[in-house]
């Protein structure tokens, strides 16, 4: 294993979390504006445009290499 795989091994943890909290601060921002929201929908709704700026985002990062 090479030092870049330790590295990014040790980050996996830590780039979930990060992830997890942005899902979450988002899901309350949903219920600070909406409070009678449909929790399921904005979940979806979510998950689905973090996904996309994903794909967004390694789509970009293939194209610099």
């Amino acid at each position: 294993m090479t030092p870049l795989d330790k590295e990014l091994e040790k980050m996996k943890s830590s780039i979930k979390t990060e992830l997890k909290l942005i899902y979450k601060a988002n899901m309350k921002i949903f219920d600070w504006d909406l409070p009678e929201n449909d929790e399921d929908k904005a979940s979806k709704v979510i998950l689905e445009t973090m996904q996309k700026a994903l794909d967004e985002l390694k789509e970009e990062s293939l194209k610099d290499q």
